[in-house]
């Protein structure tokens, strides 16, 4: 297979933390000196395309904003396209309020008059974010969220993600969320494709969830490798009903095993 788009997990696959992982710049540079298309696509819904290309920048990866999407790209999207004339009422970090603004997102600072409530990672979230999701539910607010994440990596080891903050407020109504916006969503899979431009199968996806990156590339069609360098164990891959097509130990190794050479 003569393969021409990568869509690449961020966190646990090509940088942990504020660290870059191992041969993963030059990996980068295989890949492009191959013409394959590399697509950063993170489920932190927090930073703006600029802010990721700031942040690989920094850390020696030159990218363009076309070249980066998230799962607040994702979301911002989806409410402009489908709740254009809506008002909104955000649970999560400034950054994605920030994103939400810059597309002409109307956000309410009263729960109960929204008509849409999205439930998304926020450092300080709290029992006041509890309250408010609740009275926006209740009062007849569709429910959505940016990413299935119930845990995210940092320095420091695992904490909780946007995943176990929506799993919180909808359980005040036990209620689950019309969608999930990030990966593996439909919504995350037709932006990746539309931002290669290329047929699924001659595109790959590697990161380290198998529920969110190997989930979407296998609902895309596309050749899928994980990457121990994340949080996936062996005994979640051996429990786990999704399978990826390959799995290596790191992103440095993704060349040899697709036969991608730069020569």
């Amino acid at each position: 297979m003569e393969y021409a788009g990568a869509v690449l997990d961020l966190d646990g696959t090509v940088y942990r933390g504020e660290e870059l992982l191992s041969g993963v710049a030059e990996t980068i540079e295989t890949f492009r000196a191959a013409d394959v298309q590399p697509l950063f696509f993170s489920n932190n819904p927090t930073k703006s395309r600029a802010a990721y290309v700031e942040r690989l920048s920094g850390l020696g990866i030159e990218a363009e904003p076309d070249e980066v999407l998230s799962a607040g790209t994702v979301t911002t999207r989806f409410l402009a396209a489908e709740h254009g004339g809506d008002s909104a009422f955000l649970i999560g970090d400034p950054g994605l309020e920030a994103q939400f603004d810059d597309a002409g997102v109307d956000l309410v600072g009263d729960a109960t008059n929204a008509d849409v409530l999205v439930v998304s990672w926020t450092r300080d979230f709290g029992y006041g974010d509890m309250l408010a999701g609740y009275r926006a539910l209740d009062a007849g607010a569709t429910f959505y969220g940016t990413d299935p994440d119930l845990v995210i990596p940092t320095t420091g080891g695992m904490v909780p993600g946007s995943g176990a903050m929506i799993n919180a407020v909808g359980g005040t109504m036990e209620r689950a969320p019309e969608k999930i916006l990030g990966k593996p969503s439909d919504e995350a899979r037709l932006a990746a494709l539309d931002a290669l431009e290329l047929a699924p199968e001659r595109c790959f996806v590697v990161g380290d969830r198998l529920n969110t990156d190997i989930e979407l590339g296998e609902r895309a069609g596309m050749t899928t490798v994980l990457v121990r360098t994340g949080v996936t164990t062996d005994a979640d891959l051996a429990e786990s009903d999704v399978m990826p097509d390959h799995v290596v130990d790191s992103l440095a190794d993704v060349p040899g095993v697709l036969g991608i050479d730069s020569a």
